[in-house]
């Protein structure tokens, strides 16, 4: 397991409430720190209205740029990258959903647990549920996705990081009507299955809440933030990172159902879950299929609240 940053949190870097006690970015980003690791950085970050060095969250290249920074400095992984219009992840709430399963195992902080083995349903083209699971507890990882283009971008993020190798794999899911079939193989078996779903149910949709997301950070900072087409339809090349028929009520059902069919594979299913009125109807479904235990487990990064829901039939 590498050894990561324990940064000293300063007294002008107030503590982020709500994060995972293990979290490295509980007191927020160190800019100065994060430049200096990865001098790439250093053009998008200056005073925001505060005075506080900061980041235009609004800007994709400003946001990814920062992502490979944190990657760099905390986790070792060198270029890492994303395709222009792939979902770029914030890592500190990424780093909590890892934090928690290692909770729901029962591991030790700091014990390194190499044979625990993680499933990430729809990697996606940054990989990331996988990459911090490799670099903060040491896990054996397996990714899948159904979008080719991703898989191969997250493989040439793991041929630059050789401590990569031997613990990150990739598997192409190659049927759009199956989660776990094609993926998970016989006899084998995963400690913990991680996904988060594609939130919304069309590419229209998934469209007009990238907009609306602009327009509010634009005006959380008091700016007029022009509509920019082409960054918007940039989302179009890899949607399935974003949005699925039906959305992530349907995605959630496909995947509590067919969990049943692995109950026996993997000890512990969880899902992210964006939509507060999609936790009720999951939790019945997976009581129906006679999980034995269901938790949800909230997670909380800066104003936003979400949660995620874990099941399992052991």
């Amino acid at each position: 397991m590498s050894t990561l940053h324990r940064s000293k949190q300063s007294p002008d870097r107030p503590v982020r409430k709500g994060l995972h006690p293990r979290n490295l970015h509980n007191g927020g980003y160190d800019f100065p720190a994060l430049i200096k690791s990865h001098p790439a950085l250093a053009p998008y970050v200056k005073p925001n209205a505060h005075g506080d060095l900061s980041i235009d969250f609004a800007d994709p290249l400003a946001v990814k740029t920062l992502n490979a920074a944190l990657l760099n400095r905390y986790y070792h992984i060198a270029n890492w990258d994303i395709p222009e219009g792939a979902l770029c992840p914030p890592i500190p709430g990424r780093a909590d959903y890892i934090h928690h399963m290692a909770d729901l195992l029962g591991i030790e902080p700091g014990a390194e647990q190499p044979n625990i083995k993680l499933l990430d349903i729809g990697t996606g083209a940054n990989g990331i549920y996988p990459l911090l699971a490799c670099q903060i507890y040491g896990w054996q990882c397996v990714g899948s996705d159904i979008n080719t283009p991703s898989i191969e971008n997250v493989a040439g993020i793991i041929a630059h990081n050789p401590i990569l190798k031997d613990r990150f794999t990739l598997r192409t899911q190659p049927d759009k009507n199956h989660i776990f079939e094609g993926v998970i193989q016989a006899g084998e078996f995963f400690d913990v299955s991680v996904c988060n779903p594609p939130f919304h149910a069309s590419l229209d949709e998934a469209l007009k809440g990238n907009q609306l997301k602009r327009n509010n950070l634009a005006r959380s900072r008091g700016e007029q933030r022009a509509k920019t087409e082409s960054a918007m339809l940039n989302f179009g090349g890899l949607g399935a990172e974003l949005w699925c028929k039906g959305g992530e009520q349907l995605f959630l059902k496909k995947l509590i159902r067919e969990s049943h069919t692995y109950s026996t594979q993997c000890r512990w299913f969880t899902s992210l879950v964006s939509k507060a009125d999609n936790v009720k109807p999951a939790k019945k479904l997976i009581r129906k299929l006679g999980a034995v235990d269901v938790r949800e487990i909230e997670m909380k990064q800066g104003n936003k609240m979400t949660r995620v829901l874990a099941w399992t039939y052991l």
